[in-house]
């Protein structure tokens, strides 16, 4: 890539411990699907990406703009979000494709997400080929991806 690429600057990898208060910055910041108590703290990131989940994260120009987590053991989506400042750049989509893959490689032939209906993620994973089975607890509805 060129350095006139504004994508030359961007990297995919997977997520360490000393990313968790930037992906807790960002998870904070979404515009959609927010948190609306502290059940989720920097705490209940650690062992999603260390223990019985995965993390990924694209950095820019240094600084993590995205980041996404699968649960290894049921195949759930446990996050996928990008700063709303870095939306519409593609890095929702190389964060799914890391993630779908990483959850693939463990063995799932289907895996799993629930998300708030109405929203833009909801269409991102519709167009991604997820398909909606229907509403679950607290409103939100559950998507499914088979293995093709």
């Amino acid at each position: 890539m060129s350095s006139d690429d504004p994508a030359s600057n961007v990297v995919l990898r997977e997520a360490r411990a000393a990313d968790i208060p930037q992906m807790h910055r960002i998870r904070l910041a979404v515009r959609e699907n927010r948190l609306t108590s502290n059940a989720i703290t920097e705490a209940n990131y650690l062992p999603a990406i260390g223990q019985w989940g995965r993390g990924w994260v694209v950095e820019r120009d240094g600084m993590i703009v995205g980041f996404a987590v699968g649960n290894i053991e049921t195949g759930n989506i446990w996050a996928l979000f990008v700063d709303p400042d870095e939306e519409g750049r593609g890095h929702g989509q190389r964060l799914h494709d890391a993630m779908v893959s990483g959850l693939w490689a463990n063995g799932f032939d289907r895996l799993w997400l629930t998300t708030q209906p109405g929203t833009r993620a909801q269409r991102f994973y519709e167009d991604a080929g997820w398909i909606c089975t229907g509403e679950v607890e607290r409103g939100e509805v559950r998507y499914e991806l088979a293995r093709r």
